[in-house]
């Protein structure tokens, strides 16, 4: 699979190339800030696969946390494209910033203990407080 994609403005763009290796809603209240309330929907994506194809993102990571993970951004319109775990085969990639997010279907929800009131999880997908055994 080949996905492209990038920030609102168009000054950063990428590449990913591989099979998903995950598909989710993450409901966890780092992710409500990032989105600004909603359950963040994300598709990790094999680190090999992924490159930057135009512009470079700012990147955060806090500096309270232990792991904590990395948050790569578009400077100019702020557009959050992936997160990166220490650890983690994969970027963390945001749907919102596919040029398709038509092809992301979830597969589970996470970090459900967090869940709001407003957040809908689709039918029949696997809901769990954390992340899986």
């Amino acid at each position: 699979m080949k996905l492209e994609g990038g920030c609102y403005c168009g000054a950063v763009r990428y590449v990913a190339e591989g099979e998903p290796m995950m598909q989710a809603q993450c409901h966890c209240r780092e992710c409500q800030h990032i989105t600004g309330g909603s359950p963040n929907v994300f598709m990790a994506m094999p680190i090999p696969g992924f490159r930057y194809t135009k512009g470079e993102p700012k990147s955060f990571t806090r500096k309270d946390i232990a792991n904590a993970v990395t948050r790569e951004f578009c400077g100019e319109c702020g557009s959050h494209i992936v997160t990166r775990s220490p650890g983690f085969p994969a970027v963390i990639l945001k749907v919102g910033s596919l040029d398709d997010p038509s092809v992301f279907a979830p597969q589970l929800a996470i970090y459900t203990v967090d869940k709001q009131p407003f957040h809908c999880i689709p039918e029949g997908i696997p809901q769990f407080e954390r992340l899986p055994g």
